[in-house]
């Protein structure tokens, strides 16, 4: 059965209702059955799976019980007071204290139970796709497991964790926070081999006084580093000394560093960047590997050299990494470009609609430059609010100005009250559109594109941005 967490087929059942309950604490009436998967969604069920009930401030997934047993789900983790419908066979049941509980008991009897070298990745961007990307390098040469999409808070990392084959030989575990405090949990279920942190910036700024809040915070993935374990810093941030000594705190057993600095462990040599892609040379100790990116963009290289240093503490093979990250796509909603219908022709689409903040936004209208254009084809940027950035939201808004205007921006659609700051500074100086949500975003979009053109798309997930480029790409 193929997992679409796992780059390789389980050899055997994921858990089987005795040792679920084993490892939560937890009783069943029902027969030892196996399990072949485990959801929190009653929507993502799949046959075979165990479904788990979880709390929730605004559904009870107790409320989807009925509907994961229709979807296929062979057993559910409910609460042990909970009652059924009659139409539930309570032999179907897993009763325990929490299920959200028994999910992280899983996770750390899973983690205690797997052989594997285990790298655990955060930072204020780029967390993501570096888990990608290094999932894809060392799921090239062994059976390689992380996080779905960016399951990667206090129940998507338990679950990430309790979803790996007991064959597993690499884990990568993408793992976020927005307050401190949240990685030293995170980081206690997965034990890391190798802690890396991408870069630190102004992210979820809301929740801390400064920037070396942040640091300090995204430091904490070191507070659970296995014994002999590796510290990837960032060498070019400006926190850089920061976070190695709370790395060296924390007990790590060695330092790597990545970056442009010609002090770094891992550098580029030479970069030469192209629409589609971009191809480079780089230093990884005493070694030197050619390779292409085949996403394009100036964060990618940083990415990339990011993913060869994990690659390289983990012990991975650093030529088939080279040979994974040229067959790397962007992803829809972070950096895909495609090709939309506008008025008998196409524009170009940029989607990068997931998430933002002013790191991940410079970074996108960076690479929103080298798309080329048609002969009378201009670029339209579409952005929408950056959240979690505290007071001082309103001028990191209206401080984009140099960016879009570095990037060709002819034409600015900004979306929400924060973007509004951006269209007042802007205003002198190109076409402006001043919108409050999606649906508006799109109507302005409409009214402006035309054949030739290209558009962008950024915004924080909220802002529901993800609809427009839907729309877009019916041909709405």
């Amino acid at each position: 059965m193929m997992a679409a967490y796992s780059k390789a087929e389980a050899l055997q059942p994921l858990w089987t209702v005795k040792s679920i309950c084993d490892a939560a604490d937890a009783v069943s009436s029902g027969p030892d059955s196996a399990i072949f998967g485990l959801a929190i969604d009653s929507r993502d069920v799949r046959e075979g799976d165990a479904f788990f009930a979880m709390p929730g401030t605004q559904m009870d997934g107790h409320d989807f019980v009925a509907m994961a047993f229709e979807k296929g789900a062979a057993i559910a983790l409910v609460r042990r007071d909970w009652t059924p419908p009659e139409t539930i066979d309570d032999a179907r049941l897993i009763r325990c204290d929490c299920p959200k509980q028994a999910l992280i008991a899983m996770g750390v009897a899973r983690r205690a139970a797997v052989d594997a070298k285990i790298i655990g990745v955060t930072g204020s961007v780029g967390k993501t796709s570096l888990k990608d990307a290094l999932f894809r390098c060392l799921g090239r040469e062994r059976l390689a497991h992380t996080n779905v999409r960016s399951f990667n808070n206090d129940v998507g990392v338990p679950l990430t964790l309790a979803r790996m084959p007991l064959e597993t030989q690499y884990g990568i575990f993408e793992m976020g926070m927005n307050h401190a405090g949240e990685l030293t949990e995170l980081s206690a279920w997965v034990r890391p081999h190798v802690a890396l942190i991408t870069t630190i910036a102004l992210a979820h700024y809301e929740h801390f006084e400064n920037e070396e809040g942040i640091a300090d915070a995204k430091a904490e993935i070191f507070t659970s580093l296995a014994p002999g374990g590796t510290a990837i810093l960032p060498a070019d941030n400006k926190h850089f000394a920061r976070l190695k000594a709370a790395a060296e705190a924390c007990g790590a057993a060695h330092i790597l560093t990545f970056g442009m600095a010609s002090s770094a462990d891992v550098r580029p040599v030479t970069v030469s960047r192209h629409a589609d892609c971009t191809a480079l040379s780089a230093t990884i100790g005493d070694e030197t590997l050619m390779f292409k990116v085949g996403i394009p963009g100036a964060h990618w290289v940083m990415n990339a050299i990011a993913c060869l240093a994990g690659v390289k503490a983990i012990g991975g093979d650093l030529g088939l990494a080279g040979l994974s990250l040229a067959e790397m796509r962007a992803l829809p909603g972070r950096g895909a470009v495609t090709n939309v219908p506008v008025g008998g022709g196409s524009a170009q689409l940029m989607d990068d609609s997931y998430n933002a903040n002013p790191a991940s936004v410079t970074a996108a209208l960076e690479t929103f430059a080298s798309v080329n254009v048609g002969a009378r084809g201009r670029r339209i940027a579409v952005l929408g609010d950056m959240l979690e950035l505290g007071e001082g939201a309103p001028a990191l808004h209206a401080g984009l100005i140099e960016k879009v205007l570095a990037a060709d921006v002819e034409i600015l659609i900004c979306v929400g009250p924060l973007m509004a700051h951006l269209a007042d500074a802007a205003q002198p100086h190109i076409s402006i559109f001043k919108v409050l949500d999606h649906a508006a975003a799109l109507s302005a979009l409409k009214s402006t594109v035309r054949s030739g053109d290209a558009v962008l798309v950024k915004g924080s997930n909220s802002m529901q941005l993800g609809r427009l480029v839907s729309a877009l790409k019916d041909g709405a």
